[in-house]
């Protein structure tokens, strides 16, 4: 009999790439990762883990198991889910990893709707870029995770997880006052190819969809100045270091006295957001309501 215990820590491994992070990401200890594992290929009569450069791979048997392994663990959420159902589970914490931009326009509304219809849910809030707040899910440090889809994100359809769309938006080009497009109604990416670049750094989300957005217009920005905070990036621009794309929620409420705000024409970036939750938790009687939450107050958003 396979114990689904080490099941859980086969995925730990198979996602972390190394049992030293794997332990790290179970609380666990690397022998005690080490012993699991090896406990496991008994059950199994079969070898699951071949070593690959500093880390370990899953050999061809390794990946037959985790694909069960993800079915296995998705069917114990549902199991949880349908226990704490019956039980009445409407009281208890339910943990989130979410950006910052996403805490403001859809989380934060969405905790003081929940504390009218669902008072005996309480929300933690955890901020996390969004493409950290998959990993903190998946380990096991947060129930739901508020994320953007980026370059290499899981995507929709992997087995670990669950996804629910909540809103798609467009980034705004931010123009220095002087700048020599300043003055039209909307921008093309491609005149700003011979621009200097003002932009987050590469691992976060927002990299990535300004990179490929402007490798979709046919160049490579130029960055010169990089930072995560959308306010250091617009005054940035209003110094006239450069030019940036911007999601257009972030800019809300933000003083852009010192910029000029353009809409893209033609091909642009956008940043989508979901909230995804492990597989087969997405109807316990905690996280649903909060899913639900999420997805009105999406629904809520201007659209311009």
């Amino acid at each position: 009999m396979i114990d689904p215990r080490r099941l859980r820590i086969l995925r730990a491994v198979a996602d972390h790439r190394t049992v030293t992070a794997a332990a790290a990401a179970l609380y666990l200890t690397p022998s005690a990762v080490s012993q699991q594992l090896a406990a496991l290929e008994q059950e199994t009569g079969h070898a699951l883990l071949t070593r690959s450069g500093r880390g370990v791979r899953l050999t061809a048997a390794g990946e037959i198991l985790l694909t069960h392994a993800h079915e296995v663990l998705a069917q114990l959420e549902r199991a949880e889910a349908e226990l704490a159902a019956y039980a009445g589970g409407a009281a208890g914490e339910v943990t989130v990893a979410a950006f910052a931009t996403g805490i403001a326009e859809v989380l934060a509304p969405a905790i003081a709707r929940l504390a009218l219809d669902h008072p005996g849910i309480r929300l933690r809030v955890r901020d996390a870029e969004g493409d950290q707040s998959l990993p903190m899910l998946l380990d096991g440090e947060a129930d739901v995770a508020l994320a953007v889809e980026y370059r290499g994100w899981p995507g929709a359809d992997d087995p670990r997880l669950s996804v629910l769309p909540l809103y798609a938006e467009p980034f705004d080009a931010v123009l220095p006052p002087a700048h020599r497009l300043a003055g039209l109604p909307g921008i093309a990416l491609a005149d700003l190819a011979d621009s200097d670049w003002v932009g987050q750094y590469p691992a976060n989300p927002c990299h990535d969809v300004t990179l490929l957005a402007c490798e979709s217009a046919g160049f490579q920005p130029r960055f010169v100045h990089s930072s995560d905070d959308f306010r250091a990036v617009v005054a940035l621009v209003g110094a006239g270091a450069g030019v940036a794309l911007i999601p257009r929620s972030a800019l809300r409420g933000m003083d852009l006295k010192e910029v000029q705000i353009r809409p893209v024409t033609g091909p642009s970036a956008t940043r989508r957001v979901f909230a995804a939750t492990r597989r087969g938790a997405e109807s316990h009687p905690l996280i649903a309501p909060v899913l639900a939450a999420l997805s009105r107050e999406a629904g809520r958003l201007p659209t311009h």
